[in-house]
């Protein structure tokens, strides 16, 4: 269902065990991929919905790569000097 309102796309960090080769980067449009020292690869950036989110998890499963975590992660705070739309709306 459309409120007719642009929406953010939320957020998400997923974690995998194990470090993804810099191939695999292209197949997460628009997300970082960084290796951690714990032996962890962390996915993050903006996912637009329920299936653009299942499809990573998909594209995941073919890594095969064990999934240990997806969290949300909090919205982003707006840039400094962007204005509100919704300021002063009546």
């Amino acid at each position: 269902m459309s409120t007719g309102q642009d929406v953010e796309p939320e957020r998400y960090e997923i974690r995998v065990r194990g470090h993804l080769g810099s191939r695999w980067a292209a197949w997460f449009h628009g997300m970082t991929l960084t290796h951690e020292s714990d032996g962890m690869t962390s996915i993050s950036g903006p996912v637009v919905d329920q299936a653009a989110l299942h499809g990573l998890l998909s594209t995941l499963r073919d890594t095969g790569l064990p999934l240990v975590s997806v969290t949300p992660l909090p919205p982003q705070p707006r840039e400094t000097g962007s204005p509100d739309p919704w300021k002063d709306a009546t």
